[in-house]
């Protein structure tokens, strides 16, 4: 399974066959941090592709347990699953995604030092021109759309409820206190509630799934001009590098991948 599991370590997958893409995807354990809690993966196939990155949390190992968990349980959903029908595409993320959930929790109950732990999680699967994004968490998911880069999810975090009820603006947010804290996270509660987006891929060139070492320094811009002037592989470099350069003081993982794919137009680069 082309699971990320080293610390510095970059996972290109270059998959030959019908329909199959090129992704990049690079998890780095940064320059603060002793342990990378970050976990990233994927699986494509002749009808579907699969993106996930995870950002654990909790004391000692049990942050990278977590998103190991999340990351290995959904990417094993979904590699299961017979995905027939687009129409069920959210339904089929979200029950991958509380899947996710279970085991953590499950996994949490056994072991005294892997109680509380927890993880985000932002994935995306696709089906032809349909796409669904599931999102738990504050790790990120973007898509480049012509000349523009939106994002789309929305953060489960302090700092965008003060946001949203307009106690702190936007940009007083950038530079929060408390932008580590989430307020919902995979694995700590039997339940999870999963946030799902439909996106439909037209127009489409990339998708990036980012954890918040890589957004809580790097600008969207910044995002959008690295991926678009790079193939995917040193896009992934340069934006771990930027991340760095910047002053991440946390775990930083991104996966770019293709977006729109076209008969006359050659997603493998």
């Amino acid at each position: 399974m082309p699971l990320v599991d080293s610390l510095e370590e970059i996972i290109l997958r270059k998959v030959k066959g019908n329909n199959m893409k090129m992704v990049g995807m690079l998890s780095d354990i940064g320059t603060v941090r002793k342990l990378n809690e970050d976990y990233v993966g994927f699986y494509e196939n002749e009808e579907i592709r699969f993106y996930v990155v995870a950002d654990g949390m909790g004391g000692h190992n049990a942050g990278e347990v977590a998103s190991k968990i999340a990351v290995d349980s959904a990417v094993k959903y979904i590699k299961e699953m017979n995905v027939i029908d687009s129409d069920k595409l959210g339904d089929i993320l979200s029950r991958a995604i509380k899947f996710a959930n279970e085991e953590i929790y499950k996994e949490s109950m056994k072991k005294e030092g892997l109680s509380g732990m927890g993880t985000t999680v932002t994935a995306c699967l696709i089906k032809g021109n349909d796409a669904v994004v599931a999102n738990v968490g504050d790790s990120s998911c973007y898509f480049i759309k012509r000349d523009d880069i939106i994002k789309i999810t929305k953060d489960h975090s302090l700092v965008q409820q003060l946001v949203d009820n307009g106690t702190i603006t936007e940009e007083e947010a950038l530079s929060h206190p408390n932008k580590n804290i989430i307020t919902r996270a995979l694995g700590t509660g039997e339940n999870v509630e999963v946030d799902i987006f439909e996106v439909e891929m037209n127009n489409i060139s990339k998708g990036i799934l980012a954890t918040d070492g890589l957004t809580n320094v790097v600008d969207t811009q910044e995002i959008y001009n690295i991926v678009l002037e790079n193939d995917k592989e040193m896009a992934c470099h340069k934006l771990i590098e930027l991340s760095k350069e910047k002053g991440s003081r946390d775990n930083i993982s991104v996966i770019v991948f293709e977006g729109e794919c076209k008969d006359d137009r050659d997603c493998a680069e």
